[in-house]
């Protein structure tokens, strides 16, 4: 287990230092000019010099990345070339919010896409499992800013059950992680379906039916803990996607987490926070996929991690 871990903590720094070189690269390529956004319009060429000047701007592409990595290194995301803060304050800000939104997503994807994969594995062949097919690969296809304005005309704007935006309350949650969850359940439910199909067929599965098990029990207590496990590395990596802010859906619920901090930055050209979110989200799909692993594991002891 320890050279596992150690083995794969090397793997995932490296896979860090990969992300933090492409998008330092992109950003350094990038037409736009944060030295503008800084300055503003009126600024004389002058002023735009000693601004370039003082952020190190005007240094090679070497010495600046060289800068980021040693800073880095130390903890330090930088600073935020408009708001004047240090990143890691910024993203440690929003971090509560996109937390409480990933857990809300994660759970209403789990909830509806195991239950219409079940569903449908054992009614497989019939109507109602190629109606749930069907409807998963809706889910999937939607847009993120559809199902969002829909869920808030009908359920916020028509029957006020919940408000238009916002956060603060479990009713502010609700709207936005049920987004999420539709628009994940539907891969959720077809992986699903597919592994649940082929545990049914399995030779332990027909023993304990031939023992008399019910339905129910050989379902959950046989079949569901082993067609579980694909599942589990999804939800790995769908914890780095929910951790890099889901941009469009906090835009549309006016949710205040880590993806709305970087769409802020990507429209005012702030360098150090589209860093600083992008190795985050980075981070958390690397420690997402190493907790699957090992957690996989613990539901499956024939599981050995190598």
């Amino acid at each position: 287990m320890a050279a596992y871990l150690i083995r794969r903590l090397l793997v995932s720094a490296l896979i860090l230092l990969g992300v933090s070189f492409i998008t330092f690269v992109l950003l350094y390529v990038l037409p736009a000019d944060p030295v503008r956004q800084i300055a503003g319009r009126s600024a004389t060429a002058e002023t735009v010099e000693n601004i370039r000047r003082e952020l190190g701007l005007d240094r090679p592409f070497l010495i600046q990345y060289g800068r980021y990595l040693a800073g880095l290194v130390q903890g330090d995301l930088g600073r935020s070339y408009l708001q004047k803060t240090e990143v890691a304050e910024l993203i440690a800000s929003r971090l509560p919010a996109t937390l409480l939104l990933m857990l809300g997503a994660i759970a209403a994807e789990l909830v509806l896409g195991l239950t219409l994969g079940i569903v449908a594995a054992l009614k497989r062949g019939t109507m109602l499992d190629q109606t749930l097919m069907m409807t998963s690969f809706v889910t999937v296809s939607a847009p993120q800013f559809v199902v969002g304005l829909l869920l808030l005309y009908v359920f916020a704007v028509k029957l006020g059950w919940f408000p238009i935006g916002g956060y603060g309350s479990f009713a502010h949650l609700v709207l936005p992680a049920l987004t999420l969850g539709i628009l994940g359940s539907g891969w959720y439910s077809r992986m699903m379906r597919s592994s649940m199909i082929e545990v049914l067929r399995a030779d332990y599965v027909r023993t304990a039916r031939a023992k008399g098990l019910g339905r129910a029990r050989v379902v959950l207590g046989h079949a569901l803990p082993n067609a579980i496990l694909p599942i589990i590395a999804m939800i790995g990596i769908d914890i780095g996607i929910f951790m890099g802010g889901i941009v469009v859906v906090e835009s549309v619920f006016g949710w205040p987490g880590i993806g709305q901090l970087a769409w802020q930055a990507i429209q005012r050209v702030d360098i150090p926070i589209i860093m600083g979110v992008t190795l985050v989200s980075a981070f958390a799909i690397v420690l997402g996929n190493l907790l699957a692993d090992l957690v996989a594991p613990l539901i499956d002891p024939r599981i050995k991690l190598k």
